[in-house]
């Protein structure tokens, strides 16, 4: 079941503007996995140098995370592949199922936020203006100096493991995202390097404040998230248009593109409204089915 859950999440980050947290999240295992990446601390390190690999293992969850990663890379290297097809050609329809993935999600978290006050209540919209504030920023290009490699690499990896925040929407809104993407196609070792470092100093030091945040604050915490859920429906809206009013293709950044109404999109080409709807019902049970699962 946790590698079948790494193949959700794998397949997840593959769709701009969802993010693998949220399927972690809806799926039981986002504790355990924020408390095993918070586990490579100074007496991982001890036990590495010791060569106790048995006790290291443990400490780390070693078999909840390998589990997990070959699910995620499995995903990234074959399931992946069809959704990044059906993005070209049935984008509304792929889109429109992860919207009902999200809508459900938040209600999802929603449920397990208790006790509501006014401090949680605004919590929840400062969530909401912040998925929506990433929706509608644009990109301001970044150097590609070593510093600013490092730090998208950092915030991306952050992100990434936020529900409700595509890592790779972050670098889109930096700017980096193409000149990542060239340094992988043409395997830049510096850069990559660079990046990846960017990415293990940003995951490690945010899951600690995750994690504390979790155990010390954890309605809080899911009252933003909640927010950041439904601000983030911004972004995986179905029905998109580019600057010049045309259907978006595959060579067009997701930056570029606008959300417009259903009967906006139809004066143009196809809504398929009626089979969107199906599609987000989908999503809708899907989450549902997920978390009685979960409770059995």
């Amino acid at each position: 079941m946790i590698f079948f859950k790494g193949m959700a999440m794998g397949a997840a980050d593959v769709v701009p503007g969802v993010s693998g947290g949220t399927i972690a999240f809806i799926t039981g295992i986002y504790d355990e996995l924020i408390d095993s990446i918070k586990a490579f601390d100074l007496q991982a390190a001890q036990l590495l140098l010791q060569a106790d690999w048995r006790r290291l293992w443990q400490h780390v969850n070693g078999s909840f995370l390998l589990t997990l990663l070959a699910g995620i890379v499995t995903s990234v290297l074959s399931l992946a592949r069809v959704i990044t097809y059906a993005l070209e050609h049935q984008p509304v329809l792929i889109a429109a199922f992860f919207f009902g993935l999200i809508l459900a999600s938040a209600l999802f978290i929603l449920r397990q936020v208790e006790r509501w006050n006014p401090g949680r209540a605004l919590l929840l919209l400062a969530g909401i203006s912040l998925g929506t504030a990433i929706s509608v920023l644009r990109p301001n290009e970044l150097p590609l100096e070593w510093y600013w490699v490092f730090l998208s690499g950092a915030l991306a990896i952050c992100a990434m493991i936020l529900p409700g925040i595509s890592g790779s929407f972050i670098l889109l809104m930096l700017g980096m995202y193409g000149p990542v993407l060239g340094a992988i196609k043409s395997l830049q070792l510096p850069v990559l390097l660079v990046f990846a470092a960017g990415c293990g100093v940003g995951l490690l030091l945010f899951v600690r404040l995750l994690s504390w945040c979790l155990h010390h604050y954890r309605h809080a915490l899911l009252s933003f998230l909640t927010g950041v859920l439904f601000g983030s429906l911004a972004i995986i809206w179905p029905w998109k248009l580019t600057a010049v009013g045309s259907v978006p293709t595959a060579a067009d950044s997701a930056l570029t593109q606008h959300s417009v109404w259903p009967w906006q999109y139809a004066q143009v080409a196809d809504s398929q409204l009626l089979v969107a709807g199906v599609c987000v019902s989908f999503g809708l049970v899907l989450v549902l089915l997920l978390e009685r699962g979960m409770k059995n």
